[in-house]
């Protein structure tokens, strides 16, 4: 698009009710520079057509255009059937001002009968078309730009849209562990103080246990940091005199009594029944990310060369690893006997965060106290079943220093195998934790229960000694 100037214009003393041919713009640039001088505007006077992409090809139309919209919509129409679609339009903006636009001819079917209009060629979103005016309302128009600039301000609105992400690849790409996130959470229930009443602790209790089992962990070895922490709404069904605090859906002054329950009821007609309970879900991360080791086993293993234990917040670690320089066991050939000196000469705990890609990970707090965790014994189990099968292990692990995946491994890892594992239990040293597999390979279970609360599960603490497998 291009502006010139005329010294002289044949209208220099127009007859204003002289009907013309204007333009009206019908869908605004995105390049945010449609009021810019060089742009056709609503009010421009067309006073020339050039149909054709050659100089000796273009069919002109000079104004004035006799029966105006319709004779030129009958040109439009007649060029887009012969295919010549490429338009130059060129408009006059006051007695000497003209501007230019070169365009193609689309339909336009929303108009509800065959129409055409003008696309821009250097902006698709900028589309123009004609309307029949006098040559004083078209002045009208022009002098009433910046007006019309600050409404189109006010009228416009920002649009949404959708953009299509390739999501399996990125997540296949840039995760360490491949669909599964780092960020992992432990939920905590707040402490009942009263079991008759069902009366729980406050929220601030809930969020001190929270910072207590955190610290612990850190202080522990586990090398996770924190996130995050929030309060999660569970609901629940109570009546009476449950909840420590009950709300009137009708009265917003209420509300105050609520920075600090754990527990409140909302009251109807009929008394309290519905229950809010206010748990704290504490989310956090390994520091230095996790890391995958990859167990291949052989015909001739009779053992896997490590063994688990778990501490008292929950986590699963490895306790023991045998010497490389003893025996060829899986362990040391997957690189994790160099893994484990590394975390024990920072005085860290080698955490296990998922066997098989299942987290094994502690996930909730219960109201009793209790940490819902993994049993140790299962673990061992059914890592001595994975050496049995022969079947290749995949541990991920906590690292403390994201170096360590390049470096203090790497050596014994690439020369080995292709991708990191860590190695599995053997069924032979499961016994000592009160369940495995005995020396004529028939399983011997003995797994012990506890209930804790209303809820029953698996519970062999073995933060003293550990299942070597």
């Amino acid at each position: 698009m291009t502006m010139d100037r005329l010294s002289q214009s044949s209208s220099d003393s127009p007859n204003r009710d002289t009907k013309v041919l204007s333009i009206e713009c019908l869908r605004g640039s995105s390049k945010a520079d449609e009021w810019t001088g060089d742009m056709l505007q609503t009010g421009d006077i067309v006073e020339e057509l050039r149909i054709g992409d050659s100089p000796n090809a273009l069919i002109r139309f000079k104004s004035p255009f006799k029966n105006g919209k319709t004779a030129v919509n009958k040109i439009l129409q007649d060029s887009y059937k012969k295919k010549e679609t490429s338009i130059l339009v060129r408009v006059r903006r006051g007695p000497h001002d003209f501007a230019e636009l070169q365009a193609c001819i689309v339909p336009n079917d929303s108009s509800g009968k065959k129409h055409y209009v003008l696309r821009s060629i250097t902006d698709p979103n900028y589309v123009v078309g004609f309307l029949d005016r006098t040559e004083s309302e078209c002045f009208q128009l022009q002098a009433s730009r910046n007006t019309r600039m600050v409404n189109a301000l006010t009228r416009t609105r920002l649009q949404d849209g959708y953009v299509s992400y390739p999501w399996e690849r990125k997540m296949q790409e840039l995760l360490s562990v491949p669909t599964s996130s780092n960020f992992l959470s432990i939920l905590l229930l707040p402490k009942v103080s009263d079991r008759i009443a069902f009366r729980y602790n406050d929220v601030e209790d809930t969020l001190a246990r929270a910072n207590t089992w955190l610290n612990a962990a850190q202080a522990s070895g586990v090398p996770i940091v924190f996130m995050n922490v929030q309060t999660e709404s569970l609901l629940t069904k109570i009546s009476g005199e449950t909840a420590s605090s009950t709300v009137n859906a009708g009265s917003l002054s209420d509300l105050s009594n609520l920075a600090n329950v754990s527990l409140y009821g909302f009251e109807d007609y009929h008394g309290v029944d519905i229950g809010v309970v206010r748990a704290v879900r504490l989310w956090y991360a390994p520091i230095g990310g996790e890391f995958t080791i990859e167990i291949k086993l052989k015909e001739d293993d009779t053992k896997l060369g490590f063994g688990i234990s778990r501490t008292e917040e929950g986590f699963i670690f490895i306790s023991t690893v045998t010497d490389e320089g003893k025996e060829n066991v899986p362990a040391t050939r997957s690189g994790l006997s160099n893994l484990y000196k590394a975390a024990t000469d920072t005085s860290r705990l080698l955490v296990v965060s998922r066997i098989s890609n299942q987290r094994v990970l502690p996930w909730m707090v219960s109201s009793t106290g209790a940490i819902r965790c993994f049993d140790t014994v299962s673990l061992s189990q059914k890592l001595s079943l994975h050496r049995h099968t022969k079947v290749p292990i995949l541990l991920h692990v906590f690292l403390w220093d994201g170096t360590l995946a390049s470096s203090s491994v790497a050596s014994t890892r690439l020369s080995n195998m292709s991708t990191s594992v860590l190695p599995l239990p053997n069924e032979n040293q499961i016994s000592d934790a009160g369940g495995g597999v005995s020396g004529d390979g028939s399983l011997s279970v003995q797994l012990g229960r506890d209930t804790v609360g209303d809820l029953s599960f698996r519970f062999n603490n073995l933060g003293t000694f550990n299942n070597c497998v």
